[in-house]
C-alpha cells in the first residue's frame, strides 16, 4: 500500500505541473523566482484556479494583492515578536505584554540554568518553526531545543508564501513567561480580523495544547457564530464568548488603526488580557475556506488602498 502511495504521487508530480510546482515550492526549489510569479503559480496550484490581481475578489485573493502592493515598512516591526512589544506598549499599554524572561541573537547564549521552570522559547521571525513551550524544564533536552531554535533562526519566513513584511525582521530568540487560560492546561487564541480599524470578524482557537487537531470557530463583531470553515474543522461544542471580549475588540481596533487588514491576538489569562501577535495574511492567503461563498463575503470587507509598491 505504501509503495503504491508513493508511486501515485511521483506519477502525479510527473504529469501534473500545479501540483510538482506546490511540491517543489516546499523544498525552496523557487526561491529565486520573482514575488508576483511565484504568488500566481503557487494560488493556481492550491486553488485550481488563476489570482485575479487586476480585480481581485475573494480575501484569498486580495491578501496575495496585499502582499504585493502594499508594503508599509511598519508592518515589519508589527510582525516582529520583539520589536511589536514597543508598538504594544505605546498604542495600549505595557500591562498587555507577556512578561518578557530574555532575548538572544544565539541559541548557544541562552542560560537555561537561569530560566524559571515553566517558560516559552520562540524565533520573533517566523511560526511554529523553533518554538517551544516548556512546562517542566526538569524534563527538557537542551541540546535538541537548541537544535531546533538554530533551525527556526536560519529560515526565511518570506519566501515560504513571500509575506514581505517578514523579509527584513531581525532575527532573536525570545523567552516569555509560561501562561495559560482558564482551563489551567492550554490556552485558547482570540483572534480579531480588523478591517480599517474595524473588528467584523472573531476566531477562537481551541485544543492547541493538546494531542488532539487544532480547531476553529468564527463568530461576528456581537459574538454570533457563523458557519463556515477556514482552514480547521469547528470545535465540539461553541466555545463561550470570553468575559474580556469587548475589552480584546477594542484594544484590537486601536491597534488596527489605518491598516486596511489585520489579525489581531489577544489570550484572555486569570491574570489578565495579553497581546499575542498581529498577522496580516492569515493563512498566508492559501487555505480554503468552505463554503466558497464566504471567501467573497470576507473579500467584500477589505478596502484596497493605493499601490505602494
Amino acid at each position: 500500500m505504501r509503495v503504491k502511495k508513493v508511486f501515485n504521487s511521483i506519477l502525479k508530480i510527473i504529469c501534473d505541473s500545479d501540483y510538482r510546482f506546490y511540491i517543489t515550492s516546499c523544498y525552496g526549489m523557487h526561491n529565486k523566482m520573482e514575488d508576483r510569479e511565484f504568488l500566481e503559480r503557487k494560488f493556481k496550484a492550491v486553488f485550481h484556479r488563476k489570482l485575479n490581481l487586476k480585480n481581485p475578489q475573494t480575501i484569498n485573493e486580495k491578501l496575495q494583492w496585499l502582499k504585493l502592493y502594499n508594503r508599509n515598512p511598519k508592518y515589519t516591526q508589527y510582525v516582529d515578536k520583539y520589536l511589536v512589544r514597543e508598538y504594544i506598549k505605546e498604542t495600549i499599554g505595557e500591562e498587555y505584554l507577556i512578561p518578557l524572561i530574555g532575548v538572544w541573537d544565539n541559541a548557544d547564549d541562552i542560560e537555561f540554568d537561569k530560566l524559571p521552570n515553566q517558560f516559552v522559547l520562540k524565533c520573533n521571525h517566523n511560526s511554529g518553526t523553533g518554538m517551544y513551550i516548556c512546562k517542566n524544564k526538569e524534563n527538557m533536552d537542551c541540546t535538541k531545543v537548541i537544535s531546533e531554535l538554530k533551525k527556526g533562526l536560519k529560515q526565511d519566513y518570506y519566501l515560504t508564501n513571500r509575506e514581505w513584511p517578514y523579509k527584513n525582521v531581525p532575527r532573536r530568540i525570545i523567552a516569555e513567561k509560561y501562561i495559560v487560560d482558564e482551563s489551567g492546561y492550554e490556552l485558547k487564541d482570540y483572534k480579531f480580523y480588523c478591517f480599517d480599524g474595524r473588528v467584523k470578524l472573531i476566531m477562537i482557537n481551541s485544543d492547541r495544547m493538546s494531542n488532539k487537531n487544532t480547531k476553529a470557530d468564527y463568530f461576528d463583531e456581537n459574538y454570533q457564530h457563523l458557519d463556515f470553515k477556514w482552514g480547521y474543522d469547528n470545535a465540539d461544542s461553541i466555545p463561550k464568548k470570553p468575559e474580556k471580549f469587548e475589552l480584546m475588540k477594542a484594544l484590537a481596533e486601536k491597534l488596527s488603526t489605518n491598516i486596511p487588514h489585520v489579525r489581531v491576538d489577544f489570550y484572555q489569562t486569570p491574570e489578565g488580557v495579553y497581546f499575542g501577535e498581529m498577522t496580516f495574511f492569515d493563512g498566508s492567503g492559501f487555505d480554503a475556506i468552505e463554503p466558497i461563498e464566504w471567501d467573497y463575503k470576507l473579500g467584500s470587507w477589505i478596502k484596497l488602498p493605493q499601490k505602494t509598491n
